[in-house]
């Protein structure tokens, strides 16, 4: 079980299991920042007439969308409608959170199977290395599934302004999926309607600086289980993603105001695999602390996971429909079971390592 407090420090990362191994350490630093992962202003977004043969301004935006889904799985948004004193708000607030002393931070403590509040590292159980973070986790839709008690009550206003920011980015993300839906040649509520009654999960993620950033990762290499995810990140740097298996990463550079859209392995199926799952990780420095605030868009538990749409000729890349609690449980068993297969042989190894000098003596 991850430690519920500590100290951010050199016997915390050495003590804790903190430590990668060296084949899931970072490989590029923190804040050399690429620009492969395409910023795409959604300004016209409800533009659909175009004229004298030009596309309207909609089409245009679901060409770059889809070319991002395509590529990356990834992209980034500007110009979305979201009230820039809203997003100022929730940061600051946020950062002021991680500064109360431990016990406060403790009165939400969400280990032994609570839901929402507060952990350090991760609430997945049988994690084998630990995530160089604390979060703090709010279940924020359905709406009558909220529960108030496990939303942090310091600083004051923060309860109001997630309310208004879980609602806000419900429309964005919302309005986000109609164009994916168009793309897929569907009607543009397809994506929603698969989603039936969507559930939303906003994650305040707070990664401290590291003495030693080049060991450990904020956050494990990872796709989003979901559809899609809106994160709002600061300009610190550390969001780092791949497409090529982890061989080569790229650091996906900060931009003031924007939101970073990861298509998850829900949009990644309802696509027929059309569409990337976005794979990436959070690095940390020895500098400064990150704070980042990961939106998740999920369908309902009982939703039924299968491609909205198969094309002559092609086949689907899953056998059966299935629920997506049933998809969430499998994928959460077999990162574990990976997890737990790769820490068994490195032991062997390790324990073989120890025997070589006694077969050398009677050699």
């Amino acid at each position: 079980m991850a430690p519920t407090s500590m100290k951010w420090d050199q016997n915390s990362l050495l003590e804790n299991g903190f430590v990668r191994d060296e084949d899931e350490r970072p490989k590029v630093p923190y804040n050399k920042f690429s620009n492969e992962i395409p910023v795409i202003s959604l300004e016209g977004i409800d533009d659909v007439e175009g004229s004298d043969g030009v596309k309207s301004r909609r089409a245009e935006i679901c060409d770059k969308i889809v070319k991002a889904c395509e590529d990356w799985g990834i992209f980034q948004i500007v110009d979305h409608g979201v009230d820039a004193r809203l997003l100022s708000e929730m940061t600051r607030l946020a950062k002021e959170f991680f500064q109360l002393p431990a016990e406060e931070k403790l009165r939400f403590d969400m280990t032994g199977g609570k839901k929402g509040g507060f952990i350090v590292s991760s609430h997945l159980q049988g994690e084998t290395v630990k995530d160089w973070r604390e979060l703090v986790t709010y279940f924020s839709y359905p709406i009558r599934a909220r529960d108030y008690s496990r939303w942090p009550d310091k600083p004051n206003e923060w309860r109001s302004v997630t309310q208004e920011y879980s609602e806000v980015l419900m429309g964005l993300a919302c309005k986000i999926l109609e164009v994916l839906s168009e793309a897929m040649g569907l009607e543009k509520e397809a994506l929603t309607k698969a989603c039936v009654d969507m559930d939303q999960k906003v994650v305040v993620n707070y990664y401290p600086k590291c003495p030693q950033p080049e060991l450990i990762l904020g956050l494990k290499r990872h796709t989003d289980p979901g559809t899609i995810t809106l994160l709002l990140q600061d300009q610190v740097g550390g969001l780092q993603a791949t497409r090529d298996g982890g061989k080569s990463w790229i650091t996906v550079e900060p931009i003031e105001g924007a939101f970073v859209v990861n298509l998850g392995d829900h949009g990644h199926y309802l696509s027929n695999g059309r569409f990337k799952n976005a794979d990436h990780q959070a690095v940390v420095n020895s500098k400064s602390s990150r704070l980042s605030i990961a939106t998740f868009q999920n369908p309902a538990p009982d939703a039924i996971v299968y491609p909205l749409k198969v094309n002559e000729g092609d086949k689907s890349i899953m056998e059966e429909p299935i629920t997506f609690m049933e998809m969430y449980k499998k994928k959460m068993s077999r990162d574990l079971e990976l997890a737990r297969a790769k820490k068994l042989a490195n032991e062997k190894e390790q324990d073989l390592e120890k025997v070589k000098p006694v077969e050398n003596i009677f050699a």
